[in-house]
């Protein structure tokens, strides 16, 4: 199920709603901890996040409890990074239309 409203949101208080692949590059180049984009709902059930990791690079778990997806990844590439949670985020609002 796709959200109607969805926004990225960090441990330090900011927030951005509906994230473009610019915004969600800034937000991991500027981040110095965890963030999380997720829908605005109580109940929400797809949620990605992006933690930066002590050893360099940083965590990326996507999870759809309506998909059965669970994926936890690392890598070094802010781009890549970006680009891929945008299509992912893309999909997830594809398949309520």
């Amino acid at each position: 199920m796709g959200a109607q409203y969805y926004g990225a949101d960090s441990e330090n208080g900011d927030r951005i709603d509906h994230p473009s692949e610019d915004a969600l590059f800034m937000m991991i180049s500027d981040s110095d901890n965890t963030f999380v984009v997720q829908p605005d709902e109580d109940d929400s059930v797809w949620f990605a996040s992006v933690a930066v990791l002590d050893e360099g690079g940083y965590e990326i778990v996507r999870r759809d409890t309506t998909r059965t997806e669970h994926e936890v990844t690392a890598s070094t590439s802010i781009n890549d990074i970006a680009r891929d949670l945008t299509v992912w985020m893309a999909a997830r609002n594809i398949s309520a239309r």
